[in-house]
């Protein structure tokens, strides 16, 4: 009955697919182009042109874990001073929890650069780079939940399952180095709230999907599972590994071309190849000791100096987390959180921007700083649990709040928007998250709209049916 053996082992679903299901595949085939380029045998991280000029080629993107207060960094208030302790003459003041009066800063701001930008006292390193970076101050988001929140910025979608825009970058752009990951996401301690959903590919092929690293370890094979094989040479891992593509591809042949199969292939080939260059990237002992003092001690240094040491190689897009938990989540004692986590990352994040500028590196990489969402002006009322009996730290305030940009064709030394006297919410120039992913795809080179991805009889894109480019905010 069947012409061969292959034939005979069908199962009933392959068989259904084969004869009743080839005519809908031809027929998706010419419906959807963008699809079955992206699943066919060719290198799918090729390095490709974006279709517009765009001066990004590389994102670095550093993640506030938890929400860091604008008002305690990068968006003074000094009406918060003259309301002390009394409750703020706001209409509409609603926040996540009951929150009390105006909790002023207890840091100093002060005017940095030839842009004259005033920056908190906890960002002294980072404050002498203003005139390459744009501060946001009029951000805004949805909802003040970490979930929606964290899935709304990486992804451009607080519920359903969407691409990362380091995803839909890598989509685009492919990568510039074959030996390692396109897209790497450095999170110390394991994965954040969300976890992987955080630098998902969602529907687009799994190859896009970040590479999780966790940078607290300092060990290259700890860093990086089975990095290295203590058993077999080089010469014969490619030979065990010619001999398993071969199956898989046989495998992959009889099942039209599966996206998830062709993925799990491309992963064995990319592990192969990182063994020699993962090592030499994540190895931050071999910088000179000028840069490793520069950057300074500590995780987050490491990491952030990983950072500059992957889009040097290639790496298309990295992005760094503040630790796997929500460290910046301050809902008591602010004002000894918030200096220490800035103390963590300031001297690293002014390295890296002087060290991209003085490499020649930082007009084609776009670096991104910021959190989910803000914190209030206000107090929040202590509760049952971590503040308990503490009136000293915010709650969770999407409203507005503030980002900063820099690098890969910004307009440096700008302030783009505001919030109210108090710091509440975002009311001039308001600039949604949409609005950001519209601008970073603008830096690369994608227009927003057009930039599309068919997936279940219908284009997808990253901002949805949202966004806008900033142009003020370009160069």
């Amino acid at each position: 009955m069947f012409g061969n053996l292959e034939h005979a082992m069908l199962s009933r679903r392959e068989l259904l697919w084969r004869s009743g299901m080839g005519i809908g595949a031809l027929a998706l085939g010419q419906l959807a182009p963008e699809l079955a380029s992206a699943t066919n045998s060719t290198n799918p991280l090729a390095p490709k042109t974006s279709p517009l000029a765009g001066k990004t080629k590389h994102v670095i993107h550093l993640f506030m874990n938890g929400g860091p207060s604008h008002v305690d960094t990068f968006d003074p208030k000094p009406a918060l001073d003259r309301y002390a302790g009394k409750n703020l003459p706001m209409e509409n003041l609603r926040t996540e929890r009951p929150t009390g009066a105006a909790l002023p800063s207890p840091y100093k701001f002060s005017k940095y650069g030839e842009c004259g930008t005033e920056v908190s006292e906890i960002f002294p390193h980072t404050a002498q780079c203003v005139d390459d970076m744009a501060v946001i101050r009029s951000m805004h988001a949805d909802v003040p939940n970490h979930e929606p929140s964290l899935l709304l910025m990486n992804c451009g979608e607080a519920r359903l399952i969407r691409p990362s825009v380091g995803s839909w970058l890598t989509y685009g752009l492919g990568t510039e180095n074959q030996n390692l990951p396109a897209f790497v996401s450095m999170c110390p301690g394991g994965y954040p709230i969300q976890e992987s959903q955080n630098w998902q590919s969602g529907f687009l092929p799994g190859i896009f999907q970040g590479t999780h690293v966790d940078t607290r370890h300092t060990e290259v094979e700890k860093l990086i599972e089975n990095i290295k094989n203590h058993r077999v040479s080089n010469a014969q891992q490619r030979r065990q590994l010619d001999l398993l593509n071969a199956l898989n591809q046989k495998h992959l042949d009889a099942r039209q071309q599966d996206a998830q199969l062709e993925a799990r292939i491309q992963s064995f080939e990319l592990a192969f190849r990182m063994q020699t260059d993962a090592t030499d990237a994540f190895d931050v002992t071999r910088e000179p000791k000028h840069i490793l003092e520069m950057y300074g001690s500590g995780t987050q240094a490491r990491q952030i100096l990983i950072a500059r040491r992957l889009v040097e190689r290639g790496v298309r897009y990295v992005q760094v987390w503040h630790g796997a938990g929500q460290p910046w989540d301050n809902h008591d004692d602010i004002e000894v959180n918030h200096r220490r986590l800035a103390q963590q990352c300031d001297q690293a994040i002014g390295a890296l921007l002087t060290d991209l500028k003085q490499r020649g590196l930082l007009d084609e990489t776009l670096v991104i700083w910021g959190g989910e969402f803000g914190r209030t002006p206000t107090v929040e009322l202590p509760k049952q649990g971590a503040n308990a009996g503490k009136i000293n730290g915010r709650d969770h305030n999407h409203y507005g709040f503030t980002m900063w940009l820099a690098g890969g064709g910004v307009r440096g030394g700008t302030v783009y928007g505001a919030t109210d006297e108090f710091g509440f919410k975002a009311v001039e120039k308001p600039m949604h998250v949409h609005d950001l992913h519209a601008t970073i795809l603008h830096l690369a080179g994608f227009d927003h709209e057009s930039f599309t991805y068919r997936y279940a009889g219908r284009d997808f894109r990253l901002t949805d049916v949202h966004g806008k480019v900033i142009h003020d905010l370009v160069a």
